[in-house]
């Protein structure tokens, strides 16, 4: 697998990526225990006729594992997510902007790779999987059984990136990140429900309890001005949360001045990866270029703390050649709240932090660590390790792995789900 710590490619990649702008996403236990989630419960039976898995999405690759939920991370079966994949490519070749957004994502974000899948969940029943699909700047719905597409939505712009499922897991949050707008669909067909506007780049999207959406926004995240001088130059990064009936917004949160607040006007305010508390009162938060995390207390508008993590000495200090400006990215919570567990990304290790004396524990060697997730029965952190393409657990008690199960190519997102009791992958293309 290429490197991605190339300086001179990632200066051209931004260059690239920034030429071509200016020519022109089981439903509630998915919601809930995944990364980003609002709250974290324990470990629920699953419905009768289906058991609890893990969605695993295989970036590079086009596919989706799916695992157990927990013990060994065995591996269920494997669905193809771009079975339309000649389809879609003849239809941006015959298209010179498209395709130049195209080339742009693969020399962009995708590092020299095309991006077939961002993130995944599960519908109420099972039966299929929703899957947003970068390069192709879709969301589309496949069943288990046949591996089919029950239907597609095309987001707006050229890009389509992380997701969420609301708690009740009928509707499906996706960014379009070229056109600074978030879909909200319904799950079971697709149609549209409503959509807002965001700052620039919307990123992770996050359902609170209280009737709430909420959506980060990170910027330019492939240029190669990296410098902190040039932070300005990143664009408009802020958190919208809007109300998630109505999408209207009900508050914009720009951590620029929280930062500033806080005596830490040198970090860059793009919230990458974030969790709320179990009780929702406090989110904690990575930022692009920065090994840690911080806290912020919803009700007094504030950050409270911040935690720097150890830095990898064979980690290159050239901030040009970090992923996507990422330092870090990946941040889970156990159910009870009280262990945090951080993916540090271009240090190549994953960590679980006490919550209340922010002390880590073991530096747990992993391969460009690039999510964090939660087991299905609440013991473990689950990390994606995209540069050994293996999913990797670690106990929560101990900071220990556990587990390790190979997977495809560049695995990134990490969703619980239900499929059918019997299910083993698709029995047609």
């Amino acid at each position: 697998m290429p490197s991605p710590r190339t300086s001179g490619t990632r200066r051209f990649l931004g260059a690239l990526a920034a030429s071509l702008t200016l020519v022109a996403a089981s439903a509630s236990a998915s919601a809930s225990a995944a990364t980003g989630s609002a709250s974290v419960p324990g470990p629920a039976a699953a419905p009768a006729g289906l058991k609890e898995v893990m969605f695993v999405g295989n970036n590079w690759d086009g596919t989706a594992d799916v695992i157990a939920s927990h013990g060994d991370l065995h591996r269920v079966g494997r669905v193809n997510v771009v079975p339309d994949k000649e389809e879609r490519l003849r239809e941006i070749y015959l298209n010179p902007v498209r395709l130049a957004f195209f080339l742009g994502v693969r020399s962009g974000p995708g590092e020299g790779h095309d991006q077939f899948v961002d993130d995944m969940y599960a519908t109420p029943d099972g039966s299929a999987m929703v899957v947003s699909r970068p390069s192709f700047a879709d969301v589309v719905s496949l069943d288990l059984r046949t591996g089919r597409i029950n239907w597609r939505f095309p987001v707006a712009g050229y890009r389509a990136d992380h997701m969420a499922v609301s708690p009740d897991g009928t509707r499906v949050a996706v960014s379009a990140s070229t056109a600074n707008t978030v879909h909200v669909l319904d799950i079971a067909t697709g149609r549209q429900l409503g959509s807002f506007k965001t700052g620039d780049k919307p990123h992770e999207n996050v359902f609170t309890s209280d009737g709430l959406l909420w959506n980060m926004s990170i910027g330019e995240v492939t240029t190669a001005l990296d410098a902190p001088w040039l932070d300005w130059s990143k664009g408009d990064r802020k958190i919208t949360v809007v109300d998630a009936d109505t999408f209207e917004t009900v508050r914009v949160i720009d951590m620029r001045t929280r930062l500033d607040a806080f005596g830490r006007g040198d970090l860059s305010d793009a919230v990458r990866p974030l969790v709320f508390t179990p009780d929702e009162k406090k989110i904690y938060f990575q930022v692009s270029f920065f090994n840690g995390f911080l806290e912020y207390d919803v009700d007094s508008d504030r950050i409270t703390r911040l935690k720097n993590l150890p830095g990898n000495p064979a980690t290159d200090p050239d901030r040009t050649t970090w992923v996507n400006d990422s330092r870090h990215h990946g941040l889970s919570i156990s159910p009870d709240g009280g262990k945090l567990c951080v993916a540090g990304t271009m240090d190549d290790y994953a960590t679980v932090v006490d919550r209340d004396t922010l002390r880590e524990g073991p530096l747990v060697p992993a391969s460009k660590p690039y999510w964090a997730t939660v087991s299905g029965d609440g013991r473990s952190c689950v990390v994606s390790e995209s540069g050994a393409d293996r999913v990797t657990a670690i106990d929560f008690a101990t900071g220990q792995r556990v587990a390790s199960v190979d997977v495809g190519d560049h695995p990134q997102r990490v969703r619980l789900a239900r499929v059918p009791a019997d299910w083993t992958g698709p029995t047609a293309g």
